[in-house]
């Protein structure tokens, strides 16, 4: 019985938080010291502080980041907020994201917006509540009162879109939307293709935007008005695997020779419609997509009958 109080007790020491108390007292030396030696102070000697890092290693003892982060005023993370972490888009802007950010000493702390104005703001005030040394985020135009709102508060930078507004305080990083799109859009132009359809994503997201003016532009210079009255759009969602699809079956029905899509999501759908219809391509059909990350666009074209 004895034996066995006695393990509960060694157990239930070895689960009790080890502060830097503890470490102090092991070591033989103030809390200060024990500081300074976690904090890479060159006040102390290397021999003495490689003892005491190694008795914190032995006790696992861990720095309570919360309280080092009021002390400095920083806390070493960077907050992510995304549409969907679904997106192979976003999942592999955030893990570009988070690997650079190790790099540089910090960590990210990923969110996933769902595509929600209320759960974007929410999602802010968390990661502010967190003190977070910055904020990093995705979000549609409709969002644009409250991303200049937020944008005042914390270090802010915007990917893969923009904001209009002129009282934004931030930065962004973005692709030449205007120019890919025009550029493929001139490529089935050059190979004959008359009948393009575009699949491309919300109409208030600055990237869809900037999207179809490239094709707008170049299948003006080629003599076709791409206004109200053009048969063969459709608008998408570019979280959406599906609107990829249906759009390819909309499209297709409506006779297109090449479907050209906003985003590689977009074309995934569209390439799941055309193998289910047993199409093939691009001998029935040429397909392609604007990628957003290096050499990902997806093409199969040729050129027209």
């Amino acid at each position: 019985m004895e034996r066995s109080v006695r393990s509960r007790k060694e157990a239930a020491s070895h689960m009790r938080h080890v502060t830097i108390k503890d470490i102090a007292r092991i070591a033989g030396v103030s809390t200060s010291t024990v500081s300074r030696a976690l904090s890479g102070s060159k006040e102390l000697s290397e021999a003495t502080r490689e003892r005491i890092v190694k008795i914190c290693n032995e006790q696992g003892y861990r720095v309570n980041a919360l309280a080092r982060s009021l002390i400095r005023s920083r806390t070493n993370v960077i907050g992510l907020i995304v549409p969907e972490v679904t997106n192979p888009f976003y999942a592999e802007v955030s893990l570009g994201i988070e690997t650079h950010a190790r790099q540089l000493g910090y960590n990210v702390m990923l969110c996933n917006s769902q595509q929600d104005t209320k759960t974007t703001e929410e999602l802010f005030g968390f990661l502010t509540s967190h003190q977070v040394d910055g904020i990093i985020l995705n979000a549609s135009g409709k969002n644009s009162s409250l991303i200049t709102k937020m944008s005042g508060q914390v270090p802010f930078a915007l990917f893969s879109r923009k904001i209009p507004d002129p009282q934004f305080r931030g930065d962004f990083v973005d692709n030449d939307n205007y120019s890919g799109l025009r550029e493929l859009t001139a490529q089935l132009l050059r190979l004959g293709h008359r009948k393009i359809g575009f699949i491309n994503g919300q109409s208030y997201v600055s990237s869809a935007a900037e999207r179809f003016s490239g094709f707008q532009s170049a299948m003006r210079d080629a003599g076709i008005d791409v206004g109200t009255d053009y048969p063969y759009l459709y608008s998408g969602n570019f979280n959406r695997l599906n609107s990829g699809k249906e759009g390819a079956r909309v499209l297709w029905e409506k006779g297109v020779t090449a479907i050209l899509c906003g985003n590689n999501l977009l074309a995934l759908g569209a390439l799941q419609y055309c193998k289910e219809a047993g199409l093939r391509l691009p001998e029935d059909l040429s397909l392609c997509s604007f990628g957003t990350l290096a050499n990902q666009d997806l093409l199969f074209v040729r050129p027209t009958s």
